[in-house]
């Protein structure tokens, strides 16, 4: 069976790829916060405004590939890393991403922070 951070993983990466209301509102505890950004000083509150906040910055299919995994991971949070290619689009470059995700008990998340570096190219 995999952990809370690999089925997060995989949830996040399918909301990702699809922009799926239903799948982005799966990943998220009704009282999540979601920053998706370094300077990201107000985070979305809720999922509604989760997923609001998601398709208004959303990425389209296929601009973009992801490779990483899950570097740590305790019973209640889990550090995930990775890189991110943009190949299309006002984001073209590359991305170095560090999530941090907390989770409840049913394993969705009640905290999301995205810290991503763009790469000097």
């Amino acid at each position: 069976m995999s952990s809370n951070a690999e089925r997060f993983l995989a949830g996040y990466l399918d909301a990702w790829k699809t922009n799926d209301v239903d799948s982005i509102r799966a990943l998220f505890a009704p009282d999540a916060t979601y920053r998706g950004s370094p300077r990201d000083l107000s985070p979305a509150v809720g999922v509604d405004a989760i997923v609001a906040h998601w398709l208004e910055e959303r990425d389209e299919p296929g601009t973009w590939s992801y490779e990483g995994g899950v570097e740590l991971e305790t019973s209640g949070a889990a550090v995930i890393r990775g890189v991110t290619t943009y190949t299309e689009g006002p984001k073209t470059s590359v991305y170095d991403n560090v999530w941090l995700v907390r989770f409840d008990g049913a394993g969705r998340a009640t905290e999301f922070q995205d810290w991503w570096f763009q790469r000097k190219e």
